[in-house]
């Protein structure tokens, strides 16, 4: 008997206006309505009425000045704009990101503890390192720790923040009204965490939350990221450009996952993917071109340094992207460094640096699909069926059009084909991810 395909799982990536670096240039872009809490609340609306599996907010600790006069990075603390949003949805998985370089566990646990609470079992976290010193110094340190450190931190950190959230089993709550004690004490016990980098003595102060241990997802590229993903992701956002770049990743995931003892059937591997849909795709390499041509050179360059790890401003906007050293002398953010390699190697002849912008600039180099809505719901399901993602982390290049392009032209494609749900079978974020 041939096995039934796989289902597609989806997520939203929300970003600013979207995730095209001139979005917010556009004509009619909503960049006013950033800090407006309603204009959240309906992405999350729109994101569940497309039956997506979650909504995920990234994050950074530092304004980014100067280049956030390029455009808009972030405004609200995800895990409060998670709460509200929480409150005008009722299925939607609610992600957010937490570096583990700078929260404490307890902080970290009570926090998403408390989100799963109020959201009836639909939080989740993603872990990170943190990237730039500009952070650092906002959290009282001259720079980064290094690299190999901080990935042992964030080891550590998931450890304490799960055994925080088994501290305090829900079922140590007597639920007799006519009780005379409200919580059987002897089943609510310290962790007395005391590692490397953190010493945490528990238990965590509310009881567990509904999902038992919110939903832990990851998205490092490295060495030690995909390790760290391996031993304890359920969820995994990855950058990849192409099948053959997105296979080797999750091959790679998988088979650390299996060594470590677990199901890699378990683990949901999701790359990033920005789409332009046309009812043409002529009319879809359009509209990608109309932003493109709102994009700053400098802000662009910029960008493309913090990439590469050098500096890229003085470079010739019309002459072919300058050799770049191989992955294994780069120190920075392997990641996206490794996606513009990827890029420039699979190109059919060197791009100008112009080209390479154009391709950055929505999302740093993730996967990209231009054409119409069949089209694009043509290669995601290539991509899964070849092995190269569960699905995918949804960065739209403009909120909320392209969203709803998704949604109201793709998805029922995708639908009509049994590869995605017409509505949601479960309540959970854990839920969702499951096979099935």
């Amino acid at each position: 008997m041939t096995a039934a395909p796989r289902p597609i799982h989806l997520n939203l990536f929300a970003h600013a206006c979207g995730h095209h670096s001139a979005a917010w240039r556009r004509p009619g872009s909503d960049v006013a309505r950033l800090g407006d809490i309603g204009r959240w609340e309906e992405l999350a609306r729109l994101a569940e009425r497309g039956t997506l599996d979650a909504l995920f907010l990234a994050d950074g600790q530092s304004a980014g000045v100067p280049g956030i006069a390029g455009g808009p990075r972030w405004f609200f603390e995800p895990i409060t704009a998670l709460t509200a949003m929480a409150r005008a949805t009722t299925h939607l998985g609610l992600v957010t990101t937490i570096s583990s370089t700078f929260w404490q566990p307890f902080h970290a646990a009570r926090m998403l503890a408390s989100l799963d609470h109020i959201s009836g079992g639909r939080a989740g976290i993603n872990v990170v390192t943190s990237m730039t010193d500009e952070e650092a110094r906002n959290h009282g340190m001259d720079a980064l720790p290094p690299h190999a450190e901080r990935y042992a931190r964030a080891d550590e950190f998931i450890e304490a923040i799960t055994a925080l959230w088994d501290s305090f089993p829900a079922e140590a709550i007597l639920p007799d009204g006519g009780a005379t004690v409200y919580a059987d004490v002897e089943r609510i016990r310290p962790i007395d965490h005391r590692g490397e980098s953190f010493r945490v003595a528990g238990p965590l102060s509310i009881p567990s939350p509904p999902q038992g241990r919110p939903v832990l997802f990851q998205a490092g590229s490295s060495e030690p990221g995909r390790d760290l993903a391996a031993r304890h992701a359920e969820g995994i956002y990855a950058v990849a450009w192409d099948i053959p770049m997105a296979t080797e990743y999750r091959a790679d995931i998988r088979a650390r996952a299996r060594a470590q003892g677990r199901d890699p059937d378990s683990i949901v591997v999701m790359p990033g993917l920005v789409t332009y849909i046309g009812r043409t795709e002529q009319e879809a390499r359009e509209k990608k071109a109309a932003l493109d041509a709102l994009l700053p050179a400098r802000e662009s360059l910029a960008q493309l340094s913090f990439f590469i790890g050098q500096d890229a401003s003085a470079w010739e906007l019309d002459a072919p992207v300058p050799e770049l050293p191989p992955l294994e002398e780069f120190t920075g953010p392997q990641g996206r460094y490794a996606t513009v390699l990827r890029i420039l190697e699979s190109a059919p002849a060197r791009p100008t640096v112009r080209e390479l912008l154009g391709l950055l600039a929505a999302g740093g180099g993730h996967a990209t699909m231009i054409g119409t809505a069949e089209q694009v719901a043509d290669q995601i399901i290539a991509w899964v069926d070849a092995g190269a993602a569960d699905g995918f982390n949804l960065m739209p290049p403009t909120l909320p059009e392209s969203l709803e392009d998704v949604i109201d032209q793709v998805i029922p494609i995708l639908r009509e084909r049994g590869r995605f749900r017409r509505e949601y079978a479960a309540t959970t974020l854990r839920g969702h991810l499951s096979p099935g």
